[in-house]
C-alpha cells in the first residue's frame, strides 16, 4: 500500500471522517421517520444507533484534529492517543446501545410492551439504500483507516460493518412480521443489539491494546529478526515497541565488539534503520549500541582499544608468553615538550587499565618516545637537491633487490631538516613486516648518504601483474 506523507494521511483522515458525519445523519434520519412510520423496533433501533453514530463521528473528528497536532513540550511524542481515547469512548456508547436495544426487544418478547408493527415499502428502501451506503463506506473508510493506522477511522469503519449486518436483520424482522410473524420484528432487534456488542467487543480489545502499548502482535520478533541480520549485530539485547496512532515508536538495544572503530557502529545504527524502515515504515525507534568483549580478541587489540580511549598513541607492541605469564611492552608516543612528571602519570594510568583488562599478574612495560610535531612549515628544496637524493634512492634500491620502481620522490626543506616522501614497488607475495624491514633498510641508507634529512617516509606499492 502507498506510504502517505504526513500532511496527506491528516487531510485524508479529516475528510474521511466529515463524510461519514454526513452519511450518518441522513441515514439516522430515513431510518428515524421510517421507524416510527412502521413501529418497528429494528428499525427504530437502527436509527437510534445512527444517531448515536453522529456524536461518536464527531467526536472523532474532533479527535483527529486534535491527534494531527504536532509533538510539543508537555506532548513529546505527539497526541496521537486521543485517537486511541475516542474509540473508547466509542466502545461504551456501543455497549450501553446493545444493553437499551435488548432490553425493549426483551419487553416485546415477554409480551410486556406489544406494538403493531406494519411494514411498508418506505421501511425497506431505507433499509436496502442504508446497505448499499453503509457497504460503499465501510469500504471506503477501512482502506483509508489501514493506510493512516487511524484507530478512529477503523472505529467508525466497524460502525458502518456493523450497521450493515443490523440493516439486514431489520429487513429479516419486518419480512418476518410481513408475513404473519410479528415476533420477528423483536427478534432481529435482538440480533441488532447482539451484533452491536461483539462488535463493541472486538474495538474494546483493539482500543485497549493501544492504549496500555501493546505491541502490534508479530512485529517484535520480525523487528528483532530484521536487525538481528544486520552484519556487525552480535546479539539484540532488547526491543520495545508501542502504538502510537499511525506510527510504532519503540527503542532496541544491540550489542556490537568493542573492537569496531566509532564509524562503523553509526553504519550499523543506520543500516538497522534502513532496514526495518524498508521492510516496516511506520516504525519508529531510538537505536542504541553496546559494545562487550569477545572471547576471540587478542592481547594485541585489547591494548590498542585500552590506548585509543585514553586518546595515546602506541606502537611497536610485543607480547610474549614466558613460564605461563603473559609480558607486554610497547611505546608510547607523548608530547615532546610536555614535563617527565605529568608524562609517567599518563604513561602509569594506561599501564594500571591494561594490567585491569588483561590481568593483575600480567607484566606491562612501556618506553616513552617524544611525540614529533604534525605540523612543520616548509617548501620545496632546490630541484638539485631533490635529483640528487632521488637517484641515490634509484641506486640503493637497485644494489638491494628487493625495492624497484622508485617514483614520486619529493623533497622538502623545514626547519627540523629535510623531509622526504617517495613511493617505490615490492613484490606483492611478500609479507608487511619484511616490506617494512627493506623500506626501513632503504631509509637508513639514503639518511647516512643525506645527513640533512630529519624525515624520511617511504611508501611501497605491490608490483603490478
Amino acid at each position: 500500500m502507498e506510504t502517505l506523507s504526513l500532511p496527506d494521511t491528516n487531510t485524508i483522515k479529516e475528510r474521511a471522517a466529515l463524510i461519514s458525519i454526513g452519511v450518518k445523519v441522513l441515514l439516522a434520519a430515513g431510518k428515524l421517520v421510517a421507524g416510527l412510520m412502521s413501529g418497528s423496533l429494528a428499525l427504530l433501533s437502527e436509527a437510534a444507533n445512527n444517531i448515536g453514530d453522529v456524536a461518536i463521528v464527531l467526536f472523532s473528528f474532533v479527535a483527529i484534529k486534535i491527534a494531527n497536532k504536532p509533538a510539543d513540550e508537555d506532548h513529546p511524542y505527539g497526541h496521537a492517543k486521543v485517537e486511541s481515547l475516542a474509540a473508547l469512548i466509542e466502545t461504551g456508547f456501543l455497549f450501553a446501545l446493545m444493553i437499551y436495544i435488548s432490553a425493549e426487544a426483551i419487553k416485546r418478547l415477554t409480551g410486556h410492551e406489544e406494538i403493531d408493527v406494519v411494514p411498508s415499502a418506505l421501511s425497506f428502501g431505507v433499509l436496502i439504500v442504508s446497505i448499499v451506503v453503509d457497504s460503499a463506506r465501510w469500504y471506503s473508510l477501512n482502506r483509508v483507516a489501514k493506510a493512516t493506522r487511524s484507530e478512529a477511522l477503523a472505529a467508525d469503519a466497524l460502525n458502518f460493518a456493523s450497521d450493515i449486518v443490523a440493516a439486514t436483520l431489520a429487513i429479516l424482522g419486518l419480512a418476518a412480521v410481513h408475513f404473519g410473524f410479528p415476533q420477528g420484528d423483536a427478534l432481529a432487534a435482538l440480533g441488532v443489539a447482539i451484533f452491536i456488542g461483539i462488535a463493541g467487543i472486538g474495538l474494546a480489545q483493539r482500543t485497549i491494546n493501544s492504549l496500555t502499548d501493546a505491541a502490534p502482535p508479530g512485529l517484535i520478533e520480525q523487528v528483532k529478526a530484521i536487525a538481528g541480520s544486520v552484519p556487525g549485530v552480535i546479539s539484540i539485547r532488547s526491543l520495545r515497541l508501542r502504538p502510537a496512532g499511525a506510527e510504532v515508536l519503540g527503542d532496541v538495544s544491540f550489542t556490537v565488539a568493542r573492537t569496531l572503530p566509532l564509524e562503523r557502529v553509526i553504519m550499523i545504527k543506520e543500516e538497522i534503520r534502513a532496514a526495518v524502515t524498508e521492510r516496516h515504515p511506520e516504525v519508529s525507534m531510538t537505536i542504541t549500541a553496546q559494545p562487550i568483549a569477545l572471547d576471540n580478541e587478542t592481547v594485541l587489540e585489547r591494548v590498542l582499544l585500552i590506548a585509543a580511549k585514553r586518546h595515546v598513541p602506541v606502537h611497536h607492541i610485543i607480547v610474549q608468553e614466558i613460564d605461563g605469564r603473559t609480558s607486554v611492552s610497547f611505546d608510547v608516543e607523548i608530547d615532546s615538550q610536555m614535563p617527565h612528571g605529568q608524562a609517567h602519570e599518563i604513561v602509569s594510568g594506561l599501564e594500571f587499565d591494561v594490567r585491569k583488562e588483561l590481568g593483575s599478574e600480567i607484566e606491562v612495560d612501556t618506553h616513552m618516545e617524544p611525540l614529533e610535531p604534525h605540523e612543520l612549515p616548509g617548501r620545496d628544496a632546490p630541484p638539485d637537491i631533490r635529483a640528487q637524493i632521488a637517484a641515490a634512492l634509484i641506486e640503493r634500491a637497485a644494489s638491494a633487490g628487493m625495492i624497484t620502481d622508485v617514483h614520486n620522490v619529493r623533497v622538502r626543506e623545514t626547519p627540523a631538516g629535510l623531509v622526504v616522501n617517495y613511493h617505490c614497488r615490492v613484490d606483492p607475495n611478500l609479507s608487511v613486516e619484511n616490506v617494512h624491514d627493506h623500506v626501513d633498510d632503504l631509509d637508513h641508507m639514503a639518511q647516512a648518504d643525506f645527513p640533512a634529512i630529519a624525515r624520511i617516509v617511504g611508501h611501497a606499492e605491490p608490483i603490478e601483474a
